[in-house]
């Protein structure tokens, strides 16, 4: 059975390595662990992944997603069929087709084909044209991505606009709060990640963030608690590891801190 790194995974699907991990801590995917204990992954978790990567960003509901990658992953085949994979959307439900066989998951959206051979480095992900109104969401996205830099407040309010639209857009959430955030209106920031957290569900870097933003206001205690809420769901971020052990340093616990910088630097030595 072919394996493959999270560098491959990120070249084959698409998919950003913190959406992987989080993919990960959700537990959509559970990768095995190959040498110096890095992720290897499955060709049943490459389309798990980039799968749930497009049902997320069509902002299909949490329960609903987390039933149709479950469904999916206990179905799918152990390599590509020659005749390819393709995984669409009839009313309520996702259908997959493999060849001329064909099985329905549980309720989703979204639609998707798959080709090539990921054993020589190869796979197509064909994505047919979303709704009209999912494309126009996906539009603003891109728009304030590009404001970000000479115009943020510009970005803000498409990263507002959108969300007002589609309340599920994870990504909105965690760029809008960071503007926010570094424009120094912490309340507000921290406003949009606890709704974010309601409207997307519990998301490490969602509790991450928030971490960062109490840490911004000497509020040590409370960005501990958010810190730990983040590993609970990817026990695997260098960065928050980092951060708490300097705050558990503050706090006089040498114990917490000593574990986590450990944690931290066996992360970063992963790569």
């Amino acid at each position: 059975m072919n394996q493959y790194g999270v560098a491959d995974v990120e070249r084959l699907t698409r998919v950003p390595r913190a959406t992987i991990r989080a993919f990960v801590a959700a537990g959509f995917v559970t990768p095995q662990k190959g040498p110096r204990n890095r992720w290897l992954f499955s060709f049943q978790d490459l389309i798990v992944l980039r799968t749930a990567q497009a049902l997320a960003n069509a902002a299909v509901p949490t329960r609903r997603l987390t039933q149709s990658m479950r469904e999916l992953r206990r179905h799918l085949p152990e390599s590509m069929p020659i005749t390819g994979l393709s995984i669409g959307a009839e009313g309520a439900h996702v259908v997959v087709k493999e060849g001329g066989a064909r099985w329905q998951a549980e309720n989703g959206q979204y639609l998707l084909a798959f080709d090539g051979d990921p054993s020589q480095g190869e796979l197509s992900v064909i994505e047919k044209p979303h709704p009209e109104g999912a494309h126009m969401r996906g539009g603003w996205l891109d728009e304030a991505a590009a404001l970000e830099e000479d115009d943020p407040e510009a970005a803000i309010r498409v990263y507002e606009k959108a969300l007002a639209a589609q309340p599920g857009l994870l990504d909105a959430w965690i760029n809008l709060g960071r503007l926010l955030h570094e424009s120094r209106r912490f309340a507000r920031a921290q406003e949009v990640y606890l709704k974010a957290i309601d409207e997307c569900g519990a998301d490490p870097v969602l509790f991450y963030n928030l971490g960062v933003l109490l840490h911004d206001q000497n509020r040590t205690d409370e960005a501990i608690a958010a810190y730990e809420a983040a590993l609970r769901f990817n026990p695997d971020l260098a960065d928050c590891h980092y951060n708490l052990a300097l705050l558990y340093e503050e706090r006089n616990r040498p114990r917490e801190a000593i574990r986590h910088m450990g944690r931290y630097r066996a992360l970063a030595a992963r790569g």
